[in-house]
């Protein structure tokens, strides 16, 4: 029996972590003098709406290794003889190296995934994982099956300021817009292969913003079919509907989810950001 375990900057919907039996390991939220286990002792929306009104800004720190030994002794009760671990971008967190480390001290068969992407990018190579297994795929299968999805992912993101990506210090090649004294909306991506963000575009308004993000995130996966996409906001239900129903309009998704991001995520993005993070099953004809 393989376990899967992953990191909670994933972003999966609770209810697709229940079906496929997914442990998920919590970051850490630092608040001032207070600590907060990611998703578990802080939610996604407290976090967004504490964010608004709370001068002071979170940072974040990767798991303990207490918790991954939680979600390990979780797995093999569950009867895991095998395991896949699968964490952020290794370019993003430090989550990667501790989760090899933790791994390199199991008796049992593991196998570690940089999944070069934060949010739905781990997300959705999770749920590849996931379903793999329950094909009945091998421990390398499942591998193969997870780089198969991640050379097809495609992850955009509009965001209302650059302020957060600064002051986290996740703003890679985005650095070149700071001298940029105007009021824009950046839009960015993360590069699968690399693992770090890169500038796409600025734009004047929200609607060129979410535009842009969806013009560029269309291209991106042109022939392909058997789209799996997910909607994802900083706590903006109302456009994120808005947006998925555009989606569903124009590229007919196999699968869509809309969910809130993260707290984790949100330390970078900010309130009212949203992504689109998808990738296609097959080429088109």
């Amino acid at each position: 029996m393989i376990g899967i375990i992953t990191d909670s900057t994933c972003d999966i919907p609770e209810s697709l972590l229940e079906q496929y039996g997914i442990i998920v390991v919590p970051l850490t939220v630092v608040w001032g003098d207070q600590q907060y286990r990611d998703r578990v002792e802080l939610t996604p929306l407290d976090f967004y709406q504490r964010l608004a009104r709370d001068p002071q800004r979170p940072t974040t720190s990767v798991p303990s290794v207490q918790e991954f030994e939680k979600a390990y002794d979780e797995a093999t009760r569950r009867g895991a003889d095998e395991l896949v671990i699968l964490t952020i971008s290794s370019a993003m967190s430090g989550v990667y190296q501790l989760a090899v480390s933790f791994a390199s001290e199991l008796k049992i068969p593991v196998e570690v995934i940089d999944a070069k992407g934060p949010t739905m990018s781990l997300g959705w190579q999770v749920l590849a994982a996931a379903r793999a297994r329950d094909a009945g795929a091998s421990l390398r299968e499942i591998v193969e099956a997870v780089e198969t999805v991640r050379k097809r992912l495609a992850l955009f993101v509009s965001l209302d300021t650059l302020d957060y990506l600064r002051q986290g210090g996740r703003i890679g090649e985005a650095m070149k817009w700071m001298g940029v004294k105007l009021h824009v909306r950046p839009v960015i991506l993360v590069n699968h292969e690399t693992g770090k963000v890169e500038p796409v575009g600025l734009a004047r308004t929200h609607k060129s913003g979410v535009d842009t993000l969806f013009d560029k995130f269309a291209d991106s996966l042109k022939g392909l079919r058997d789209l799996h996409v997910a909607v994802l906001h900083g706590n903006a239900e109302p456009e994120a509907e808005s947006l998925a129903e555009r989606v569903r309009s124009a590229l007919n998704p196999a699968e869509l989810l809309i969910h809130m991001t993260g707290p984790v995520l949100g330390v970078n993005t900010g309130p009212g950001a949203l992504a689109l993070c998808g990738y296609g099953e097959a080429a088109s004809g």
